[in-house]
This record gives C-alpha cells, sequence and structure tokens, in this order.
C-alpha cells in the first residue's frame, strides 16, 4: 500500500511538472534586465582581472592593463557621452533595467573609479615592481644616476624643448583647444611682479583693508603644454642591461622650469581630458554623406568634454581651474596614482628580447582542407570551407579575392567593407580587379565608428581605381561580412562565397576569434546576390529563402527559432538553445528566452561582454546558463545552434542580439548545412563550453564568478589551437606519401 502510494505521489508530481511546462508562460517581472552599462564595466572587470592572473606571463599581464585603459576610454567616449546627451535632452526616461539617466551616471562613475583604482593597485603594486625585476626598468628623474640624469637632460633640450611649446592661458582669451585623450601638462606659476599700486587702487581697499574683489588680482597665472604625437612617449634611458625608460611627460615636467625663464612653476601635473564621440550624422541633412563624415570627424574633435584624468596631488587651486574651464563635475573627475593612460603598455608588451615574458606564439595553422596548389575555385567547388579564426589562417580568404581579381573567368565581385587594416591586401585586389575591367562593387560603411577616416580614404582611393563603391544605407550601418565572386565556368554562372563573423582584416584576423564559411552553394549565392542588390539599389529587400538580413527579416528568424524550442518543451520534447556571442541585450531576444526557459529549454549562452538577462533565476531562468571567456583571443564569433527536434540547426551571424544590430544596421544570418562544416562548427560551440580555465559564470545580480578546476583542467582555445595543429600535422603527413609513375596499360 506505501508503495502504491509512492507511485501515485510521484505520477502526480510529474505530471504537475508537465502542467507547468505545458501551462501559459508565468508573467514576467519588471526587474528582469541588468544594465547596459554596468553590464559593460563588468565585462572590463573581467578583462582587468587578467593582469592580477600570475599564471600568465608579465608582459601579457602588462597588456591586459592596457586593453582595459583602451576599453575605458571608448566606452567613456561613445557610452558616457550618450548618457550626457540624453540627460541634457530628458533626465528623468528610464532604462530596461528601471535607472534614471542621472542614476546611471551615478552608478557608472562609481564603477568607473573602483576599476581604475584596481588598475592602479595592480600597476603600482605588482606589474611595475615585477617588470623592474625583469629588467624592464621606469627611471624616476628625481632619484636617477647621474648618466640617466645627463641623458635626460640632453634628450629634453635636443629632441623636446624645440618641438613641444607651452601656451598660457589668458583670461580674456578662449581656453586652448585640447586634443581628446591626448597628454598635457597644466603649470601653475606664481603671478608676475605687478607695478607698484597707484593711490587710486588703495583707495578702493574695504574696511578690512582687502581690495575689493574686482580689483584683486589672482594669485597665479597657468600655462598648457600639450605634448602631441611628435615625440615618442616612451623615452629609452642609458642602462647597462635590459631596458630603461621615462616617459615624455615626466621629462617635460622634471625640466618644465625650463620653459618659463625668470617665473617661479608653483606646480605642474599631467591632465587629459576624453570628449564625447557619440557624434552621428543627421544623414536627413546631409546631401553628401563624405562631406557629412567628415563634419562629424571635426565635430568630435571639438565636442564637450565629458571626463579629466589628472595626476593625483593636484591641488585645490589646479583642480578647480581644470574642472571650471572643462565644464565638468566632481563624478567626471579621476585622479590617478601614476601615469596616465597605461596603453604605453602596449610598447612594453613589445620590446624586443623580452620573449619569456610574453605568450609562446600560437602560429595560425593551414586551413588542412585546402591543397596549396589547387586554386581556391577548384577547393570551394569539390566542398564547402568552415575556417576557425585565428588557429586557422586568414590567408584563404585573402587568397580567395586575389584570385578572382586576376582570373580571366572571373566577372564580378561584390563585396561589403566595414573595418580594414591600414594596408589592406583585399582592397589592393579590388582595385586590380577593377583595372582589370571587372564589375567590382563595393559597399563602404563610412559609418564605422573609430575607422570613419580610414574608410574615406580607401572609399576614395577604390573610386579613383574604377571601383564602383555604395557608402551604404540612409540611417543604417552595414555591417554584414560577405563578399560574392560571380564566375563564368563551362555549366554556367557560379557564385562563390564568403560569409564571415568577423571584418575583412587580416590583422585582427590574428587576434580575434571568428568563422568564415566558404562555399559556392546556389541557394545562397542566389539569396546573397538578391541581398547585395537589394542594399545597393536601395529596393525593398526580396524575400530570402536561406539567409536572414536584419532589420528586416534576422530578428523575426530569431524569435521563430526561439519560439519553436519553446513549443517543442511544452509538448514534451527536448529543447536546448546554445548561443556565442558578443553582446545580448535585446530585451525582446530576452523575453522570449526568458519564456524559453519557463517551459524547460536548456539554454547555454557564451556571451562575451554586456548579457542585460539574469540567469538562474527560480521561476524565470532557472534553465539559463551564461559564461564568458576571457582568454588571449578577443572572442568575437557568433554561432548559434538550435536542438530543433534533434536535427540540429547551425547558423553563423554578423550580428549580436542588440537593438542596434537587429534593427538599425545590415547584418546577416547565415546557415551552415554542409554535414562536415557543421560538425566543425559545433564541435567548436561545444568546446567553448567545456572551458574551465578561463570562463566566468554569470549571477543573478550581474556579477562573475571565475570557474574553479574541479576536474582536468580544460582551455577551450588552447584545445581549439591544439586540434588545429594537429590536423594540419595529419594533413602535411597524408601528403608525403609518395606515388610513383606507373607505365600506361597494354591497349
Amino acid at each position: 500500500m506505501q508503495s502504491d502510494s509512492l507511485s501515485l505521489h510521484c505520477i502526480l508530481t510529474v505530471n504537475a511538472k508537465q502542467k507547468q511546462k505545458t501551462a501559459a508562460p508565468q508573467k514576467l517581472p519588471a526587474d528582469r534586465f541588468i544594465n547596459r552599462e554596468l553590464s559593460w564595466l563588468e565585462f572590463n572587470q573581467r578583462v582587468l582581472e587578467q593582469a592580477a592572473d600570475t599564471s600568465l606571463p608579465l608582459l601579457e599581464r602588462a597588456k591586459f592593463l592596457a586593453i582595459t585603459s583602451s576599453n575605458l576610454d571608448e566606452f567613456m567616449m561613445v557610452r558616457v557621452g550618450s548618457l550626457k546627451m540624453q540627460y541634457a535632452r530628458n533626465a528623468l526616461v528610464r532604462d530596461p533595467s528601471g535607472r534614471t539617466v542621472s542614476e546611471q551616471l551615478q552608478a557608472v562613475s562609481a564603477r568607473c573609479k573602483e576599476i581604475t583604482e584596481r588598475q592602479y593597485q595592480l600597476l603600482n603594486e605588482s606589474i611595475t615592481p615585477l617588470l623592474d625585476e625583469a629588467e624592464i626598468q621606469h627611471i624616476d628623474l628625481n632619484h636617477c644616476s647621474d648618466r640617466c640624469s645627463q641623458a635626460a637632460e640632453r634628450r629634453f633640450l635636443n629632441d623636446v624643448f624645440a618641438v613641444v611649446s607651452p601656451q598660457v592661458v589668458v583670461p580674456e582669451r578662449p581656453f586652448p583647444l585640447l586634443q581628446g585623450l591626448g597628454i598635457h601638462l597644466c603649470v601653475r606659476l606664481a603671478q608676475e611682479t605687478l607695478a607698484q599700486e597707484t593711490p587710486a587702487q588703495e583707495t578702493h581697499a574695504d574696511a578690512t583693508g582687502q581690495g575689493s574683489e574686482e580689483q584683486q588680482a589672482p594669485e597665479w597665472d597657468f600655462a598648457v603644454i600639450p605634448l602631441g604625437r611628435t615625440v615618442p612617449r616612451l623615452l629609452p634611458m642609458p642602462t647597462d642591461r635590459g631596458h630603461a625608460y621615462v616617459l615624455l611627460e615626466e621629462l617635460i615636467a622634471h625640466f618644465v622650469e625650463d620653459y618659463f625663464p625668470g617665473r617661479q612653476v608653483l606646480e605642474c601635473i599631467a591632465f587629459r581630458i576624453t570628449r564625447n564621440a557619440d557624434v552621428e550624422l543627421r544623414e536627413d541633412s546631409a546631401a553628401d554623406l563624405m562631406v557629412g563624415m567628415e563634419e562629424v570627424l571635426e565635430s568630435r574633435r571639438q565636442s564637450r568634454p565629458i571626463r579629466l584624468e589628472y595626476s593625483n596631488g593636484a591641488s585645490d587651486a589646479m583642480l578647480a581651474f581644470l574642472s571650471e574651464k572643462m565644464g565638468l563635475h566632481a563624478q567626471d573627475l579621476f585622479a590617478f596614482d601614476g601615469p596616465l593612460d597605461l596603453t604605453y603598455l602596449f610598447t612594453l608588451h613589445g620590446l624586443e628580447g623580452f620573449d619569456q615574458l610574453r605568450d609562446e606564439p600560437w602560429p595560425p595553422q593551414s586551413v588542412s582542407e585546402i591543397d596549396p596548389s589547387e586554386s581556391m575555385f577548384s577547393t570551394i567547388a569539390a566542398r564547402d570551407l568552415l575556417i576557425v579564426h585565428p588557429y586557422e589562417q586568414f590567408d584563404p580568404v585573402v587568397r580567395l579575392i586575389e584570385e578572382a581579381a586576376v582570373d580571366p573567368d572571373v566577372l564580378a565581385i561584390k563585396q561589403v567593407l566595414y573595418r580594414t587594416s591600414r594596408n589592406s591586401p583585399i582592397v589592393a585586389a579590388l582595385m586590380r580587379a577593377a583595372k582589370y575591367g571587372k564589375y567590382v562593387s563595393v559597399i563602404v560603411e563610412l559609418k564605422a565608428r573609430f575607422d570613419e577616416a580610414r574608410n574615406i580614404e580607401w572609399a576614395r582611393e577604390m573610386e579613383h581605381a574604377g571601383v564602383q563603391v555604395i557608402y551604404g544605407l540612409r540611417g543604417l550601418k552595414t555591417h554584414a561580412k560577405v563578399c560574392i565572386i560571380v564566375r563564368r565556368e563551362s555549366q554556367g554562372i557560379v557564385r562563390y562565397m564568403h560569409f564571415g563573423t568577423g571584418n575583412y582584416n587580416e590583422v585582427t584576423a590574428n587576434l580575434y576569434s571568428d568563422v568564415s564559411l566558404l562555399t559556392c552553394n546556389d541557394q545562397l549565392g542566389s539569396d546573397a546576390t538578391a541581398f547585395f542588390n537589394g542594399v545597393t539599389g536601395a529596393s525593398q529587400p526580396l524575400k530570402l529563402q536561406q539567409l536572414a538580413a536584419a532589420p528586416t527579416s534576422l530578428r523575426p528568424r530569431i524569435l521563430d527559432l526561439i519560439d519553436a524550442e519553446t513549443r517543442r518543451a511544452r509538448d514534451g520534447q527536448k529543447g536546448e538553445i546554445i548561443a556565442k556571442l558578443n553582446a545580448l541585450v535585446d530585451t525582446e531576444v530576452i523575453d522570449a528566452l526568458y519564456r524559453a526557459s519557463q517551459a524547460g529549454v536548456k539554454v547555454l549562452l557564451n556571451v562575451r561582454g554586456v548579457c542585460c538577462l539574469k540567469p538562474g533565476v527560480e521561476g524565470l531562468s532557472e534553465s539559463i546558463r551564461v559564461v564568458s571567456i576571457i582568454d588571449r583571443f578577443l572572442e568575437h564569433a557568433r554561432i548559434i545552434q538550435f536542438r530543433h527536434g534533434g536535427d540540429r540547426q547551425l547558423f553563423i551571424s554578423s550580428a549580436d542580439w542588440m537593438p542596434r544590430n537587429l534593427d538599425r544596421r545590415i547584418e546577416l544570418l547565415v546557415p551552415v548545412d554542409d554535414k562536415d562544416c557543421r560538425r566543425k562548427l559545433s564541435d567548436t560551440l561545444k568546446i567553448y563550453f567545456q572551458d574551465n580555465t578561463n570562463t566566468w559564470q554569470m549571477q543573478t545580480d550581474g556579477s562573475y564568478q571565475r570557474m574553479t578546476q574541479e576536474q582536468t583542467a580544460l582551455r577551450a582555445q588552447q584545445t581549439l589551437y591544439d586540434r588545429t595543429c594537429e590536423a594540419t600535422r595529419a594533413s602535411k603527413e597524408r601528403g608525403r606519401s609518395f606515388e610513383p609513375h606507373r607505365p600506361k596499360a597494354d591497349q
């Protein structure tokens, strides 16, 4: 009887759980989102903690300090700049997490100051002393040898004094226009001796014997010394071994009195300002996009300061002077106990002769499926290729375009360029193709932030070479990564394509983790052509069969795929969603994932940066796990997998799940259907969720905890590189077999 009661209890429990899954989803709570800006700062904190990781080589730790400094600069320019403008428009508007603009600015300022305090703690207590032990010495000119002191004086007089000039700040004249993120020195000088006071001046004294406020002269003068970019910031100093250096601002500050003979220098501090870079083109009023973007660059150069960084120990008078001139408040002021702008550590990371202090090189491997003796067209015609960068070389992508440029059977090349390298071989190949008479059409996104100037230059050069250049679409950024090569072959026209998750930049392809798909699939070719022509022709986009494109069909496709998993789970089937992204911000997608979790769908998310979803919340997201990997390569690939009833669907994409990607950009979601490519992509995705060395797991409050190794250590990036090396070795071994020429059989 007891056994029957237990069985009945189990059945009722199972049925109750099943009803919960099949019932209508619960109401979603109002506090279900993490603030975007604070989530990004959590990402930068994870990067910063790499600098504290003693298992890493010393110069790699220093590099992570430089990365966090660079990251914070961009965050301030763009995200805080945007918040400042929102505050001016409507300070009471709330973000999805429920915070007002004012509350966000206060929270962001406090968090940024915590991060910078941690930066300088690591720099002063760990990195700099260890660099000194490793014979990379930061020289203090106030406590150095006579040899160094004399060398510093020669360097100042010969290389600096004639180049760098001070500018006295005159009250009745505008304050000098200072370069954003440039380092400057502010000098406080004792006021020059005034002429003797006249009797008339004396009669203006008040009853206390002090002159009136209007008649009192200021107690000091100020001057600004911009360092500029002509003289390198890191200046080598003589040393018997290793490397010794001094920073340019330290050298000038040490000899600053030489600039002001006969004047008393009371104070000299380094400072820099950050200007608002969230200056967008008003495309409705821009008749010429090229001219409009050049105006944006100029506006950014003169935009309002939003942050002041200065050397710790500045006097109240100095701080009051600078903050007043910049129009900044206390939350915008950052005092640092050490050198400003830690990106100088990138230069130290590149020093020759200190290889033992850097990561062991991981040179990208040749793609095992590609025979270098065959043309890329023959290789792709035989099979689709999926390439995982930077473990596998980006060279095949460059080679495909270079071969197309000179191939007499190639009729046209169509490509989107969002970001490129400074000396891009791909751009050179496109111009060469145009000169050979091929039809070359390129979408150059002039609005790619911080690459605007380079893209303007490339656009003009390509136009002069005969390339048809399109500057994207009004109101949208073209962010898709696609190249289409149209070739005449014996069976007719064949389209060879490259789809990617990263930019056409062979330099960052060695630093970023991305995925490329090379294919001549006819259906994808038809979709890609319709997509490209729709963008360049500014026409209504045709319905695509395989591809999904933002801002029209990508969001609906993602939501449909998530909802399909949700319906299967409610019907008692297994549901699973696995996604690797850079950012997850879009509230509609997050809500769809919450509903999937409530239905019992297993959701695994590897989100490198911002994640506004709260995982592991009872009744909301219990089956959702969010992790983030921070390692030597920047995780940039977008890979998505849906269980789809066991017939798994896999995609690569140029888009993150953010409103800007889904609604305000031209993006692509590309299915991967080839069996071998699917297996390789799925295995790659699986490895990312097995990492227990450099993985951080997101908590329900938006914080992250580094995973501990409770089992055998597995580092995803190391595993992917080792597997790639093994595949390359195996391929070379197969290629070494000897095949003798045999006589023809008798006829």
